[in-house]
């Protein structure tokens, strides 16, 4: 179902006309707070379907968050990073490139992950202390969480090297935040990618606080205008706007496919929760500001636009049964998760099989051995 026919070239024209503009612009939206579409959501058309099928990622998503706080807050996980209010930046980003396309997420991309058919055991692993991360990266075509901040805009760069040197027909996704972007990790891999014309899609969740700085205290220039001093193209999109964020993304993934050069998208949005399930942002942050962006709630926005253009409840009343169990299902993985042996860190330490690990595996495992005993 589609709500009006789009001209073939029309959402393309208004952003490469962006590229151009050396100015701040505002971001790009196809549907309102209110649910409405924009008069470029009615120019260009909005696919009802995807946007059905977008919101239903982004209530899975928010109910992963949730149920992982409250196990948190139970003691079930030791930390937990929520990705309230950025849903709709993950989601309709991921959705926008090929499953083929590697990601290098940072620590928050909860949302992508599910996206990807990682299971809510393995996204929850690294959390309970009980592996260093929890996916094949080589099956989800996901590399493991980065908490070293910015440091997978840099593994994203080297791999995409890589793409390049194959000739595989591949953009590499790395997402950061504007925390993030002052790091010097981030500026060192957004020169590395433009000097070197790699196929990297940087993508920038501005959630308006690094920990407790706000964005106008870190930074003079906004990041997509700011990314023209490294010679790559940016973009700005409201992040709340599911269906914005994925005709941005999509566009931007096309264009570093074709071989332009990498690309930065700025998807502005804002972290509900705290930094962290460590963190109390009333401490830095007001209750007003916190109201105005829940007005914008990217998944109330999405679910009054799919009501607004007659979406059945059925797919409503479907969705809240569906998200309820799976909430049952992420609770019992949780508390399902158990460590391996500590000794099996010997045997993963080197490739082949080294003399002095042999020696200390064993020295440990008496120890240990004892202490039971």
């Amino acid at each position: 179902m589609t709500l009006t026919v789009p001209p073939p070239t029309a959402l393309a024209t208004v952003l490469e006309a962006r590229q151009d503009d050396p100015r701040a612009t505002p971001p790009l939206q196809l549907i309102d707070e209110a649910g409405e579409p924009t008069a470029l959501g009615v120019q260009v058309g909005i696919d009802v379907d995807l946007a059905q099928e977008m919101h239903a990622d982004m209530v899975l998503a928010r109910r992963l968050d949730s149920e992982a706080l409250a196990l948190q807050r139970q003691g079930e996980l030791h930390l937990w990073l929520m990705s309230w209010g950025q849903e709709a930046a993950q989601v309709g980003s991921v959705r926008a490139v090929r499953d083929t396309d590697m990601i290098f997420p940072s620590y928050r991309e909860h949302a992508v992950a599910l996206c990807r058919r990682i299971a809510p055991a393995d996204i929850m692993r690294q959390w309970r202390g009980v592996s260093h991360s929890g996916w094949d990266p080589a099956e989800s075509k996901v590399h493991i969480n980065s908490l070293v901040l910015g440091t997978q805009t840099l593994h994203a760069t080297g791999y995409a090297a890589g793409v390049r040197m194959d000739g595989a027909d591949e953009v590499v996704l790395t997402y950061f935040g504007d925390g993030a972007a002052s790091q010097g990790d981030v500026n060192e891999a957004l020169n590395w990618a433009a000097a070197s014309s790699l196929p990297v899609l940087f993508f920038c969740q501005n959630n308006q606080w690094a920990i407790s700085t706000p964005t106008d205290t870190q930074m003079r220039t906004p990041l997509h205008v700011r990314a023209a001093g490294f010679g790559v193209t940016g973009y700005h999109v409201d992040g709340n706007d599911a269906m914005a964020v994925h005709a941005v993304t999509r566009y931007a993934a096309e264009q570093v496919r074709r071989g332009v050069g990498p690309a930065l998208v700025e998807a502005r949005t804002y972290r509900l929760a705290g930094h962290s399930s460590s963190d109390d942002p009333q401490r830095y942050r007001t209750d007003d500001e916190q109201q105005q962006w829940l007005a914008k709630d990217p998944v109330v926005r999405l679910e009054r636009f799919l009501r607004g253009v007659g979406v059945e409840e059925a797919h409503f009343a479907d969705l809240a049964a569906r998200a309820d169990a799976f909430a049952a299902t992420v609770r019992e993985q949780c508390r399902a998760l158990h460590g391996e042996d500590l000794a099996s860190v010997f045997d993963q330490t080197y490739a082949e099989p080294h003399p002095v690990m042999a020696e200390e595996r064993a020295a440990f495992v008496a120890r240990r051995d004892r202490a039971v005993a």
